[in-house]
């Protein structure tokens, strides 16, 4: 079978305004980045008065090295959907350039299951990125400037929360002394990098529903504290108008298109494990208005994707999912049952239910939202009959579906039956979605309730220092905030080496920071990093243009 890229560059497009026409979007709405790709103008998408269509969110079970293809699953549906006749439209995330040429790849679906243009999608695209992490250091730039000046605010250096961030893993970035060479530099003090997708900035382009909406986000801001501990914002700097200056274009949601010509929304980029790891409000809304079943996926395992998209993205915008898709592979429930990843092609039904008990809980915890889910059991070549059984009765001890899918081979002709299944579920009324906790609960009580029901703890453990800076943030105003754990994405725990679903383990907390634009407390758990390193072998080192001027090597 070729490759990825191979595939993707094999194929014939449609012209993205001909997309567009499909959806019912004007070509005077359509601004192209060349003829397979373009934004969708933001005033014409909140001028629609249409009733929405269903929400199916695709989720999956703890990721492991053997993959379980949640993007490919979010695709093949996709164009399956559309092959039985339905009208469904595609909403993804945006790679970031840290996991392309570091050890995950690109994040454009895969095999006969993907969005293209590949190649941009996985690069720069449409220049969201870019525009995300200049309107970032922009601030980062006029909190030192403003202290260099006279620092009029009476900003306390030594209390500025506010972090650069660059769209690449580097770990050397992760705490650095800024400032250095004297007077006319200005005043030395530590500082830090984020990768791009970690950065406030990034969630509340993600979350605001128009530049209205931003622009009130970005003002609130909190940036740093004053000598006698008062909140510094953006706005109080002045930073909020720039800074949506530089966001207002890459607000309107980006379109392209399935291998199968099928629209797909690829917009904002948050990563799950340490963000909140969902796609634009705007290019969700838009996919409700135009079609009769959006399908979106959040990122990594369901414990962290799936639980922000209920808890966070869905309570702010009162979004309601109709039914959610958990994807899961032979594969990795082997390696969640103590397989070795070079012994993956040797049959072991042993392993597979061994490993079952991590799908089991994500099953469990999808239903505590009140959403009705299937299993989507993404097939790979050496996955046997015996395996695959096991998968199914392991999915219908929780009283569940499972449905085997060829879509990374076959396309949307292999997720035909869980494209029906879908529609079953999504038409069938039986969703009644509650978020998790509370808003009133105390931030610490949401943390350990979401440790507890979902992540299999026994306690939540932190430090008198921590435990004081929740309370801070509560007295401040923002006890009402949804909490954003940031935790490994390989375990239910905060070991990644813990596989299967660990029970009675401790979730320590790390550091807790206030995200007040985006409306949502971050909570750092165990030894997870917002500023990711490459592996000892990263992706970067085979990817090169060869003597056509083609990219090889970009998966």
């Amino acid at each position: 079978m070729q490759s990825n890229i191979e595939i993707a560059r094999a194929a014939t497009p449609r012209p993205i305004v001909e997309v567009a026409e499909g959806l019912g979007i004007p070509r005077e709405a359509v601004f192209n980045y060349g003829p397979y790709k373009a934004k969708v103008a933001l005033p014409w998408l909140t001028g629609l008065d249409r009733p929405d269509g269903k929400l199916v969110l695709v989720t999956a079970i703890s990721p492991t090295p053997a993959g379980e293809g949640k993007t490919t699953t979010t695709v093949g549906l996709g164009d399956a959907l559309n092959r039985i006749g339905k009208r469904a439209v595609i909403c993804l995330r945006e790679p970031s350039l840290g996991p392309c040429f570091g050890m995950k790849g690109g994040a454009a679906g895969g095999g006969y299951a993907q969005v293209i243009p590949m190649e941009d999608i996985n690069l720069h695209f449409t220049g969201d990125f870019a525009a995300i992490g200049s309107a970032n250091n922009l601030l980062a730039a006029m909190i030192d400037n403003h202290i260099y000046w006279g620092n009029a605010l009476g900003i306390d250096a030594r209390r500025i929360t506010w972090r650069r961030v660059l769209d690449m893993n580097d770990r050397a970035l992760r705490q650095i002394v800024a400032s250095l060479g004297g007077v006319a530099n200005g005043f030395p003090r530590e500082d830090g990098f984020d990768i791009a997708a970690a950065s406030e900035v990034m969630a509340i382009f993600c979350l605001a529903s128009d530049v209205e909406d931003l622009m009130v986000r970005l003002g609130r801001i909190v940036v740093a504290r004053t000598h006698d501990r008062q909140p510094v914002t953006a706005r109080d700097l002045s930073a909020d108008g720039p800074m949506s200056v530089l966001l207002k274009d890459g607000l309107a949601p980006n379109l392209v298109q399935t291998l199968e010509g099928n629209p797909a929304f690829v917009h904002g980029g948050p990563f799950a494990n340490i963000a909140h790891g969902c796609n634009s409000v705007v290019a969700t809304r838009a996919a409700l208005k135009l079609g009769d079943y959006a399908i979106t996926e959040a990122g990594f395992g369901a414990d962290l994707g799936a639980e922000k998209f209920f808890d966070i993205k869905c309570r702010m915008t009162g979004l309601r999912p109709d039914a959610a898709v958990v994807v899961a592979t032979v594969r990795a429930l082997k390696m969640h049952g103590g397989v070795a990843r070079d012994d993956l092609a040797t049959e072991n039904v042993a392993a597979v239910q061994k490993g079952a008990v991590n799908l089991a809980r994500h099953l469990k915890n999808v239903k505590r939202h009140r959403v009705p889910c299937v299993v989507a059991i993404n097939r790979f070549a050496a996955d046997t009959e015996a395996e695959l059984r096991e998968v199914e009765e392991a999915a219908r001890a929780e009283g569940v579906a499972a449905v085997v899918c060829t879509h990374f081979a076959d396309g949307s002709k292999g997720a035909e039956g869980l494209a029906r299944q879908v529609v079953k579920l999504a038409d069938s009324g039986d969703a009644c979605f509650k978020p998790l906790y509370a808003d009133d609960m105390a931030l610490l009580d949401k943390v350990t309730l979401i440790a507890t029901s979902l992540y299999g703890a026994s306690e939540v453990v932190a430090d008198k220092a921590i435990r004081d800076q929740l309370a801070s943030f509560e007295a401040a105003g923002y006890g009402r905030f949804p909490v954003c754990i940031a935790k490994t994405q390989y375990s239910f725990s905060t070991d990644p080496s813990l596989k299967g679903a660990p029970s009675n383990h401790a979730v320590k907390i790390r550091e807790v920071r206030l995200s007040a634009g985006a409306g949502f407390v971050v909570v750092i758990c165990g030894e997870i990093m917002t500023m990711p390193g490459l592996p000892r072998h990263p992706a970067a080192e085979a990817i090169r243009l060869d003597a056509e001027g083609n990219v090889v090597g970009l998966f």
